[in-house]
């Protein structure tokens, strides 16, 4: 089933988790969409700045540290997502209680290992 999926803290580097993750999600046939300070493209993803107006957002998946996640909250939430995803490094418990009051699944995980095994 395809997830429409924001990664937030999407990089052009190849050595970045965000930018495997962005290659692994659209392999797996998921629509992404990319959020990061620098605007790219990563294969046929192009990575956006600012705050974009993105639709039917299933999944967000974190690649930013707690202090850099801070001035996404409000728009995180906008979005609605259904679930969100804290890569490791990017664990916030600030945020997932916010996001449990919401009725949103909160997962301490990895994108690319949940894709790999199938969780996804």
């Amino acid at each position: 089933m395809e997830k429409v999926t924001l990664v937030l803290g999407a990089s052009v580097n190849p050595d970045r988790y965000a930018n495997r993750a962005i290659k692994s999600l659209r392999r797996h046939g998921h629509p992404v969409y990319a959020l990061g300070i620098k605007e790219g493209t990563v294969d046929d993803v192009m990575i956006k700045t600012g705050i974009p107006e993105f639709k039917d957002v299933d999944t967000v998946t974190l690649y930013l540290s707690v202090k850099n996640q801070q001035q996404y909250y409000d728009y995180i939430f906008s979005l609605k997502p259904k679930r969100i995803i804290y890569n490791p490094g990017a664990e916030n418990e600030e945020l997932s209680a916010m996001a449990a009051e919401r009725k949103i699944e909160n997962l301490e995980a990895c994108t690319l290992v949940m894709l790999a095994t199938g969780q996804y």
